[in-house]
């Protein structure tokens, strides 16, 4: 992660492939499966093509997964299905790109209002940002549940308490509620530290058949998928999404409940999306979120360890690849590598990815330890 690497999107996305390789203790030639993102920014027609060719794979099995934020989370559920399938035994899921080497964000942002976050009928035509939708959910929760802008400040400081700790992460010089709200004012009722920062980066994680492995420290105890909308002139209700219904999946397949859960990774494009997120994912009740990231649950020693890597708010956003970095992070919580920010005794994990504004979710349940 890095403000401006210098790099293009595929040496990017190949240096992260490759230290991925590395951890996992194998070679670029014993993996016969690949999925990967498209840029939304870039000219390739076939991103998983490109990238297979800058590694010199000949994949047995590959995919491009597009749902936007909730891509890193829906690879997983991909890769695991293919291997499940007989369709390949190990899988590497990679995704990046250099949006501020390039001056790519504008043309990210564009492609985003222009392609999918906003109505081309009903909303586009009025200008809207992805920040702005956003402000429209930010709204409604604080109209119907009395959360205030100082609440979702909280969310912001506990990401840069665990950014502090990474020395990957974009932004590391810890702030307040008052730095948050006295930040530049985007689209009422966010600020800038409300939102996520756009970076260069990419991040990569291998899945691989467990009898293939002699140490498995991670496995998929669970997932699930939930469909909301795809644009938020449509729905009435915005103060709740489709988590409900992919984590509710993820926790019944793993036989697990949200109190079984050590850390939570969840994406946070903006801090209204986390908030929404711990909510419909039951680490607290509907409309208690505001109160219960004021408690100081989400921080270092919190309830709940949340986006233990400073998350997209302050350990950067590089576009369909922030949700990979989720997984990276919990992967490392369970495998004890976390360095400084490691949390102690974490066993369990919970990744939630979102895609668009609200409308795409996919949550994981990951558990530390084989399967016997």
């Amino acid at each position: 992660m890095r403000k401006a690497s210098g790099k293009t999107n595929l040496r990017l996305q190949a240096e992260a492939a490759l230290i991925a390789v590395a951890d996992a203790g194998i070679q670029l030639s014993d993996i016969d499966g690949l999925i990967t993102v498209p840029l939304g920014t870039d000219s390739w027609m076939m991103p998983i093509a490109v990238v297979a060719d800058a590694l010199g794979m000949k994949p047995d099995y590959f995919a491009t997964v597009d749902v936007a934020g909730a891509s890193g989370c829906a690879a997983v559920v991909q890769a695991k299905m293919a291997i499940e399938a007989g369709l390949c035994q190990r899988v590497l899921c990679v995704g990046g790109a250099s949006l501020k080497t390039f001056g790519q964000e504008k043309d990210l942002i564009a492609h985003m209002a222009e392609t999918g976050t906003a109505h081309p009928q009903f909303e586009l035509p009025y200008g809207p940002t992805l920040a702005s939708l956003y402000a429209l959910v930010a709204s409604k929760h604080c109209h119907e549940f009395g959360t205030t802008e100082e609440q979702l400040a909280e969310i912001a400081v506990a990401a840069r308490a665990y950014a502090s700790r990474n020395p990957n992460a974009r932004l590391r010089e810890l702030i307040s509620v008052d730095d948050v709200m006295s930040s530049r004012p985007i689209s009422t009722p966010l600020k800038m530290l409300d939102c996520s920062i756009v970076t260069d980066g990419a991040a990569a994680f291998i899945l691989e058949r467990e009898d293939m492995a002699s140490d498995i420290s991670v496995r998929v105890a669970g997932h699930g998928q939930g469909y909301g909308w795809a644009y938020v002139g449509s729905q009435a209700e915005l103060a709740s999404s489709a988590a409900v219904i992919s984590g509710q999946k993820a926790y019944n397949m793993a036989g697990l409940g949200p109190s079984d859960i050590d850390i939570a990774e969840l994406y946070d494009c903006f801090t209204i999306a986390l908030l929404i997120e711990l909510e419909d994912l039951g680490f607290c009740e509907k409309g208690e979120g505001g109160r219960f990231v004021a408690s100081g649950a989400l921080g270092p020693n919190g309830k709940i360890p949340t986006n233990t890597h400073g998350g997209l708010l302050s350990g950067g956003h590089p576009g369909l690849a922030g949700g990979f970095l989720h997984v990276v992070e919990a992967v490392s919580q369970l495998k004890g590598k976390a360095g400084e920010r490691q949390v102690s005794d974490a066993r369990t994990a919970l990744v939630h990815g979102n895609g668009g504004v609200m409308g795409l979710h996919s949550t994981l349940i990951l558990q530390q330890g084989k399967v016997k």
